[in-house]
This record gives C-alpha cells, sequence and structure tokens, in this order.
C-alpha cells in the first residue's frame, strides 16, 4: 500500500486527489491537506467583490465529499516540509508520512514587497484590495458600496512581477459595468496600470489578438492604461508609479489619485516550503520557492514529490523592461492532474513515469456584460493553436463554468465522460500524444526501384 498526500485543496489539489483515487486501487491511502475546510471557486472573486456573489455561493465544504471519495481530509495547514524524511508538520502539532506527495497548494501573496500594499479587511479606511481570496473579496465588497456612495478615481491592475493578470481585466471591466448599471460610471476616472510591455501580454506574449481586442475595449469604456509600470508604494489615496522605457530606465513618474485600488500582487511559494530558517530548500525549490520540475511534474532532487499548478516553478517567457511572470491557469493545471496521476500509477506499479501534461490553456475573461476568451495550445509559445474572440457568450459562459464547476466539486468528479468528449472533439487534450515520442515500430519501406 502506498500512501499518497496531497498538498492543498484548490483548483488543482481537488482534481488531483479525485483524479488520483480514480486511477489508484482502493488499498492506497490518499490524503488532502488544506489549510481551510472549504472549497472557494477563486474566478468568481470579482463578482463576489461588486456584490454580484456572495462568499457561500461559491465555497463548498469538503469534508463530506471526501469521505464519500474514500479520501482521507484535514484542514489543519501544513507547517513545515521535511522531504528527507518523507514527513510533513501539520497546524494541529501532528505530522503526515507520505511515499508520494504531490504539492498544489498554490503561491504566498507577495503583498509585503510593496510599502502600502495589501487588502484591509472587513473594507476598513486605506490600504489596497484583493481579489485573490474569497475573503478579501468579501472585505473588498463592503470597501466597494461605501465607495459607490462616494464615488472618485480607481486604480487596478497587476504589479511587477505578478504573473495572473487575467482577473485585473476582468475587474477593471466588471467594475466599468457595475458603475455603469448604478448610473455614476461618469463620476469615476480608471486607470489601468501594468508590469506587462503592452495589453493584453498576460505574461504570455499575447494570445491571438488580445492586445488589439483589450485595448478596443479599454477604449470603449473610457479606461486609461500605464504598461512597463513599477508601483513604487502605495498610499491611502494614491498610487506612486515609475513608467520604465524598454531599455529598463524610468521615463516618467506618475502619481496617481485612487479612491479605490486593487493590484494583483507577484507570487512566491508558501512557507511550509522553506526550512525552518526561512532558507529555500535545497534541490526543491527556485529562490523564490517554487517547485522545480521535469516534464512528468517531478521534482528531480526528490523524485516521489511532484508539483501542479501555480506553484512550480516556470521561467518568464520572455524578458520584459519590467518583470512579468507566467501564468498557470486552469485548463492548464488540470493537464498537470491528468499526468501526474498516471505518473503516480505508473511508479505505484513499478514502472518509469512516462506521462507528459500538455500546457494547454482555455480561458474566459468575463467582463460583466461580455467579453473575451481565448484558447493557446499549448500556453507557452510557440503554439499549435493562437485564438482569441469576444463578445456576449464568453459572459454567459463565464456563468455556466462556474455552476459547473462548483457541480463538478460537490459531486467529487474529476473530468466526467461527455466533458473528456466535448474536448477531443475540439482537438483539446490534457496529455501529451506519447506516440509522437516513440520511435516507429517497423522501419520505412525502402523506396522502390
Amino acid at each position: 500500500m502506498s500512501r499518497i498526500v496531497v498538498l492543498g485543496a484548490g483548483l488543482g489539489g481537488i482534481p488531483m486527489a479525485l483524479e488520483l483515487r480514480e486511477t489508484l486501487a482502493s488499498a492506497h491511502a490518499i490524503t488532502v491537506v488544506s489549510d481551510r475546510d472549504t472549497f472557494q471557486f477563486v474566478p468568481s472573486n470579482p463578482w463576489v467583490a461588486v456584490g454580484w456573489r456572495t462568499a457561500e455561493d461559491i465555497t463548498v465544504p469538503l469534508a463530506p465529499m471526501f469521505a464519500r471519495k474514500g479520501i482521507g481530509f484535514t484542514a489543519a495547514g501544513a507547517t513545515r516540509l521535511h522531504p528527507e524524511e518523507r514527513r510533513i508538520d501539520l497546524g494541529d502539532g501532528s505530522s503526515l508520512d507520505y511515499d508520494y506527495l504531490v504539492i498544489a497548494t498554490g503561491p504566498k501573496l507577495a503583498f509585503d514587497e510593496i510599502e502600502g500594499f495589501g487588502p484591509v479587511a472587513n473594507g476598513g479606511v486605506g490600504g489596497t484590495r484583493s481579489v485573490c481570496h474569497v475573503d478579501h473579496a468579501v472585505a473588498a465588497s463592503a470597501a466597494w458600496e461605501a465607495f459607490c456612495a462616494d464615488p472618485g478615481p480607481i486604480v487596478v491592475g497587476a504589479v511587477q512581477g505578478a504573473s495572473c493578470f487575467g482577473p485585473a481585466y476582468e475587474f477593471a471591466m466588471i467594475m466599468d459595468t457595475d458603475l455603469r448599471r448604478r448610473k455614476i460610471r461618469d463620476k469615476v476616472p480608471m486607470t489601468f496600470v501594468t508590469s506587462e510591455p503592452y495589453i493584453g501580454h498576460l505574461g504570455l506574449g499575447g494570445v491571438g489578438d488580445t492586445k488589439g481586442l483589450l485595448e478596443s475595449a479599454f477604449r470603449d469604456r473610457t479606461i486609461k492604461w500605464i504598461t512597463n509600470a513599477k508601483v513604487d508604494r502605495f498610499e491611502a489615496d494614491a498610487v506612486q508609479v515609475t513608467e520604465i522605457d524598454d531599455e529598463g530606465a524610468a521615463k516618467r513618474s506618475h502619481s496617481l489619485d485612487s479612491r479605490f485600488t486593487m493590484m494583483l500582487p507577484a507570487f512566491k511559494g508558501v512557507d511550509c516550503l522553506f526550512a525552518g530558517d526561512g532558507s529555500v530548500i535545497e534541490g526543491l525549490t527556485n529562490p523564490r520557492g517554487f517547485v522545480t520540475v521535469d516534464k512528468h511534474q517531478r521534482n528531480a532532487r526528490y523524485p516521489e514529490i511532484y508539483a501542479i499548478g501555480v506553484g512550480i516553478a516556470i521561467p518568464p517567457y520572455e524578458k520584459t523592461p519590467v518583470p512579468v511572470g507566467v501564468p498557470k491557469t486552469g485548463y492548464m493545471i488540470e493537464s498537470m492532474v491528468s499526468a501526474t496521476a498516471a505518473n503516480i500509477a505508473e511508479c505505484v506499479a513499478g514502472e518509469t513515469p512516462s506521462h507528459e501534461a500538455t500546457w494547454s490553456a482555455i480561458c474566459l475573461a468575463d467582463f460583466g456584460d461580455s467579453g473575451v476568451a481565448f484558447v493557446a495550445m499549448p500556453q507557452i509559445p510557440p503554439r499549435n493553436v493562437n485564438w482569441a474572440s469576444q463578445g456576449r457568450w464568453v459572459h454567459l459562459a463565464k456563468v455556466a463554468f462556474e455552476k459547473y464547476f462548483l457541480r463538478k466539486v460537490r459531486r467529487g468528479v474529476s473530468e466526467p465522460v461527455y466533458e473528456k468528449y466535448v474536448l477531443k472533439l475540439m482537438g483539446i487534450s490534457r496529455l501529451r500524444d506519447r506516440i509522437l515520442h516513440k520511435p516507429p515500430s517497423e522501419p520505412p519501406a525502402a523506396p522502390a526501384e
């Protein structure tokens, strides 16, 4: 019997545990470790922040579902990983031993790297807002109502080192839509500030014509923008920004008045992946605490450790004047899940891991009344498919996907058969075709005389 621990219960950890349970015999023990007892559908947080959803609408209790599936679960959280001992210390003082570990924690939000940055609890005065966590979004919704009663300028975007840009674009558009519905949009100047070299870069060099689509949407909605932006500090009623030129030198300074500020932070590895003195665990992570993995999602130093999702190390796609990271999007993560489950099953059977994730991306960016969708196969260029489109259908599709994913979590299903079938018809797969990497079974026939 093997003991498999999944560290994290988010968009990656839950499907990971469920797919392992479907793949492995019941004799193998699977345990999920989380720091909370509910799942939160993070993509809906921008809706929570403007009052279109409540926290209860987008959260699911986890213990009952895992119990039905024969999966162990603890919400004690992890405090320290001991990879040499194959052991995890938990927040309740206990520990878990493992034969295989899948790290699916997501990131730590690096608010501390910029002066004045970070969400204020309970909608308090000052500070910045966040849509990275449902609790942040709930606090932001209280601040949003107060802002709408006495509106003024807004600054929204993503700071230097950020790697997740989609929610910033979504939240800018959703705020615009909500303000127009309240008939106070004319009272709210809005500026989008981003470390990207151009609008729609997304940390990926763009997908299809995301540059043109998003710039056009900003023009239509009278949202100004500053790219190649480095935030110097946040103040109670302003954001201090330095715009950088293409050579990396300061181009001009901006002091932006703001009554409501929401900017996405850079990420780093979670605390339990660092050593007791705060240093990195040699061979496990890069200097920011992201787990290094090979093409099979496996760590080289500790081959019994796999990692998926936002917490893995991916180098930037290209050099940019202001640092930007590569996003790890939903379907990309699900492809990592399927590869990891298949590879652990091979290891348990005494075989060598052979499965690779496609790292393809299917993204729906909601604007509140329309949106932009894109498909990137694979997510990181060069691509076999590089497509983007827009329309009201994207908003409707995002609403439908929210309901669908929450239902999957409540039922405890990773990938229903019909989902796999539909995506296959579209030419989208979670796993690379291994036949492409094998030599032909027979040599080619000699040419005719």
